[in-house]
């Protein structure tokens, strides 16, 4: 230690806390956003193609899924 420091002790330490964004900003966040229209498009074409397979339905419940994840952040956050 260099002569002359005092030692700080642990609990004396405030470390600044990063305050979380409210749900409107993280709405308005591009990367949301993004995501979001992205999983909307996704759900829409696969009404626009049609179910006709298997595979449809399974691309329709990672879109939902993936728009469902998309709303639950928002929901999250307090």
């Amino acid at each position: 230690m260099l002569a002359g420091n005092k030692n700080v002790e642990p609990e004396n330490i405030e470390i600044p806390s990063k305050t979380s964004p409210t749900r409107i900003e993280k709405m308005m966040s591009v990367g949301w956003f993004g995501q979001v229209l992205a999983s909307m498009f996704w759900i829409l074409s696969v009404f626009s193609y049609g179910i006709t397979t298997s595979g449809d339905w399974l691309q329709l419940l990672a879109a939902s899924s993936w728009m469902m994840s998309n709303i639950a952040v928002i929901i999250s956050i307090e």
